[in-house]
């Protein structure tokens, strides 16, 4: 059997800690799930920074920067930047991609998580609700709904 090349398994350990660390994030944001469990953008759709006058860019420091903090590195691959903010009020992951379709793909996977994120141009940040709703003036992008997959409660006969 042929082994893969170092750097080929370390990007799929990096992309498949990524999906982890979203889950813990996630697991306790809450939401509702639309009936197709796909992405559901927010009614909002303005995605220019009203604060900033940008759009943010897809670099992790300079979006950490526009939100008041300075990220801690976690993940560094071809597909993926991820990097963890640590504030008093809550602890949030800023994940940017090289190209949009990755970011696709990323949001597609993550989707069987659920919970809300924060989606700009390639670029995606995973918080609790109401740590998007605070970022979103500072930087743009849309707060995104994915529908989780899992257990749904029985239907009642009432």
């Amino acid at each position: 059997m042929l082994q893969q090349p170092p750097s080929r398994r370390v990007r799929k350990f990096a992309l498949a800690g990524s999906l982890v660390l979203l889950s813990l994030v996630t697991a306790c944001s809450g939401g509702g799930d639309d009936a197709a469990g796909k992405a559901t953008p927010t009614p909002t759709t303005v995605t220019a920074a009203p604060e900033a006058g940008v759009v943010a860019p897809a670099k992790v420091e300079v979006i950490a920067g526009l939100t008041g903090c300075t990220a801690k590195i976690r993940i560094e691959a071809d597909e993926l930047r991820q990097g963890v903010c640590h504030t008093e009020e809550a602890d949030y992951f800023i994940t940017t991609f090289p190209e949009e379709q990755l970011k696709e793909t990323w949001l597609e996977a993550a989707s069987i998580y659920g919970g809300q994120y924060l989606v700009g141009s390639r670029w995606v940040i995973s918080a609790q609700p109401k740590k998007l709703t605070e970022l979103r003036p500072k930087l743009g992008g849309t707060i995104q709904q994915l529908g989780g997959t899992g257990p749904s409660a029985a239907p009642t006969t009432s």
